[in-house]
């Protein structure tokens, strides 16, 4: 169980970054997943290659009717499953631990943590899905008693059986089904982060550009006022007036 510690130790600092949604995507890898595989997924699947019983003696055809049965053994698929589906969280954390440690996170540090935790849960994404799919191609959705095989080192064929089937079944089944909550949970997170970021920017270039038209309108305080200014009178009126009073001025002179 130390090396389970030791991960979900790595995943519980990415609750620090997450959404609620993000959290309950730790729960559920936590809980469902980790704790469930390492407690029961082990006791049930640790002796099936111990006890998968075939009717023949010749050497080697047990093994390699079990190869043919399960190319990849449930718990061993699973295992690389957690550690694939971890690999994006851990590596968002690390990142920010690391432009932490660099330089002082601002404002224009929040965009680009904001994009590498939606690049992880995309990430993320595409790995359950592909392991959801991995697990229906290679195991389907029930664990069969009975397994004919036949071809070489077997001389004939042969029928092989599976111990516990109706217990593997009920696993298989379960980790089918938490598969699919968690690939919800991620389709709702990166949904929820993708709706709440849109909305940001435009208002962010809204409030930019209101405040760009009060800054041209403010006049400058520096400035001189603006009062209204008389438009100018025009060459012909100022020329007339201008002859008027030098004409009063001539007639006053004659009278003295």
């Amino acid at each position: 169980m130390g090396e389970w510690a030791f991960l979900g130790s790595l995943l519980d600092a990415v609750q620090l970054q997450s959404p609620l949604v993000g959290r309950l995507w730790l729960v559920v890898m936590l809980i469902f997943r980790i704790l469930v595989l390492a407690t029961v997924g082990g006791a049930v699947f640790e002796d099936e290659q111990e006890e998968f019983v075939c009717n023949t003696l010749q050497p080697g055809c047990r093994q390699t009717c079990y190869d043919r049965a399960f190319p990849v053994s449930h718990y061993r698929f699973w295992l690389f499953h957690i550690l694939l589906l971890s690999a994006p969280p851990v590596l968002f954390v690390i990142y920010s631990v690391h432009r932490a440690g660099k330089q002082a996170g601002g404002p224009e540090q929040a965009p680009r943590r904001r994009r590498c935790y939606l690049l992880s849960v995309a990430l993320r994404l595409l790995a359950e899905l592909a392991f959801l799919a991995g697990q229906a191609l290679l195991y389907g959705f029930r664990v069969a008693p009975h397994f004919a095989c036949a071809g070489p080192p077997c001389p004939h064929t042969v029928d092989c059986f599976v111990s516990r089937p109706t217990e593997k079944t009920v696993f298989v089944l379960f980790y089918f089904a938490v598969g699919l909550l968690s690939a919800l949970l991620s389709v709702a997170e990166l949904g929820h982060l993708l709706w709440k970021g849109r909305p940001r920017a435009g208002r962010r270039r809204q409030a930019a550009e209101r405040d760009g038209r009060r800054h041209r309108a403010r006049p400058d305080p520096c400035g001189p006022p603006a009062y209204p200014h008389p438009a100018p009178a025009s060459d012909s009126e100022g020329g007339s007036g201008h002859s008027k009073a030098s004409l009063a001025t001539v007639r006053q002179d004659l009278a003295i």
